[in-house]
């Protein structure tokens, strides 16, 4: 298959914090409306794209996150620069030299600012800097920032996709690329024994909001996360630190530090990739988590769920790094399982 960049980039691109995802979610609204059978948003802004399956007797729900890491207006200093607070996690080292996007009455341009080097002590050169060091400098006096910019509003990383090699970089690569693969997913599916809901969550990013709403409200029976994962495949690594690889294939998720994925799903998604001649590789993530955590919990009887994951490299900074070919498998492995899941005896043995 050939890859439609030109859409990635737009998904990646869009703004959308945690609580402030309406332009990404009017992006994704316009790609799925034609590919589905109804689209629906409820009252947290989750986008729900459903599909009737043939039978329509049991649901599969897939997940993938819009929002994406990133700051809200704390305070407007007498000079005009802005403090702020962060939505999402962080390592602060990486807002050094960064520029950024507020979103007021219209988008305002300003780069992290903090204290030169020149001025620090030879302590604080020694010492991490912490979120509270930075501020935000607009380039504009206090009377001109106040006309545009009120506290409250959010910001997001200023970064376009490019083409590396055979992999793309961007900002919020977490999660914009998932968003990618269930709208290409859903572009290619052909029938499904079972109703398919894709939802296109919210407020993952300060602790998986969305997608516990929408999977109370669907009830799956089954359920899959979309999302990235960690691929330290870098140097100084040592092989049992890597999680997964770029270029080695779709990642199938066994667990994280929210979920144990459901052990039937997770012999089902390998069995359904070794058919299909797809390839892919095992996660077991020791630290963070998913949609996945949500979507297995959060309905009446609990779902049978698993994960996709893409690998990717240097997250939550400004130079996320996903692999074409595992990003086109995912996409293939998404859709190979949504399409067979009848084919498999999901008893508990």
């Amino acid at each position: 298959m050939s890859m439609d960049v030109k859409l990635l980039k737009k998904i990646c691109e869009a703004p959308g914090v945690p609580g402030y995802e309406s332009r990404i979610r009017n992006l994704i609204i316009k790609e799925v409306e034609p590919l589905v059978d109804s689209v629906d948003i409820d009252n947290m802004g989750n986008v729900i794209a459903y599909k009737k399956g043939v039978s329509g007797n049991k649901k599969a729900m897939v997940a993938a996150h819009m929002d994406e890491i990133g700051f809200i207006v704390t305070h407007v200093d007498d000079n005009g620069f802005l403090r702020f607070t962060t939505l999402g996690g962080f390592d602060p080292k990486t807002l050094t030299a960064q520029r950024v996007i507020v979103h007021g009455k219209k988008d305002v341009m300003g780069v992290m600012g903090t204290k030169p080097v020149h001025v620090m002590s030879a302590e604080e050169k020694t010492k991490m800097p912490k979120i509270q060091d930075f501020y935000i400098d607009l380039g504009m006096t206090k009377e001109e920032v106040d006309k545009l910019i009120s506290v409250g509003d959010p910001i997001t990383r200023e970064r376009e996709l490019i083409e590396m090699g055979d992999c793309v970089n961007c900002k919020s690569i977490d999660n914009r690329v998932s968003v990618f693969v269930l709208i290409e997913t859903l572009r290619t599916l052909k029938k499904c024994p079972y109703d398919i809901y894709g939802v296109f969550t919210v407020q993952e990013e300060v602790g998986i909001r969305g997608a516990n709403v929408a999977a109370h409200t669907i009830d799956p029976d089954f359920g899959f996360g979309l999302d990235t994962t960690i691929a330290y495949d870098l140097p100084g690594a040592q092989p049992h630190e890597k999680v997964t690889s770029l270029g080695k294939g779709a990642a199938i998720k066994i667990m994280d530090a929210m979920t144990i994925c459901d052990y039937r799903m997770v012999d089902y998604m390998k069995k359904t990739a070794d058919q299909y001649g797809i390839q892919w590789q095992p996660e077991l993530l020791t630290a963070g988590g998913t949609d996945t955590a949500g979507i297995q919990r959060m309905g009446k009887r609990g779902a049978i769920s698993g994960a996709v994951s893409i690998p990717t490299r240097h997250l939550h900074q400004v130079i996320e790094m996903a692999h074409k070919k595992d990003i086109e498998g995912s996409i293939q492995l998404l859709k190979a399982c949504l399409e067979s899941l009848d084919q498999y005896d999901w008893e508990h043995r």
